[in-house]
């Protein structure tokens, strides 16, 4: 099962790129992993929040494949333990998914049309995380999730 990690905006700050290589260097030992970055529309600065959403969704939805399932992060989705995070992880490799894309909107959230084709709507938490910290935290967390799969020492309950 291939692990891919979509994000709309800029690349990786320095304050968070060693740690985002890191986790998932680690994360790449149990499934293969990558990022990707979309670019933001042109003229993304002079549209009206909705049509940029719109067009960063038309963006995803082309990108993605029919069989990959889409997780999206969203501050409305369903929230998940690490144990849940692994235990759905487990699921998806048992069901035999080939690639899960784990996908981070742009600054205004992501596109109806985008959450509609997701087949799981998480939200890491109820706090708000700068977008930089998002990229962080869901490498540090799929890796943990991993290590409580293989029962690891790296997750203390």
């Amino acid at each position: 099962m291939k692990l891919s990690l979509w994000t709309i905006g800029k690349n990786h700050e320095p304050y968070v790129k060693a740690g985002i290589d890191d986790f998932t260097k680690r994360l790449s030992r149990y499934f293969p992993a990558e990022w990707q970055i979309l670019p933001v529309p042109r003229n993304a600065a002079t549209m009206a929040e909705p049509e940029l959403r719109r067009r960063e969704g038309e963006l995803v939805l082309d990108w993605l494949k029919p069989d990959d399932f889409l997780v999206a992060l969203d501050e409305r989705g369903k929230m998940l333990s690490s144990e849940g995070l692994a235990a759905f992880l487990q699921q998806r490799a048992t069901e035999s998914t080939r690639h899960i894309v784990f996908l981070i909107g742009g600054a205004f959230g992501l596109d109806p049309a985008v959450l509609k084709r997701a087949q799981l709507q998480w939200s890491l938490s109820a706090l708000t995380f700068p977008h930089q910290l998002v990229r962080l935290l869901l490498a540090e967390q799929l890796y943990r999730a991993c290590t409580i799969l293989r029962n690891e020492k790296y997750h203390h309950k």
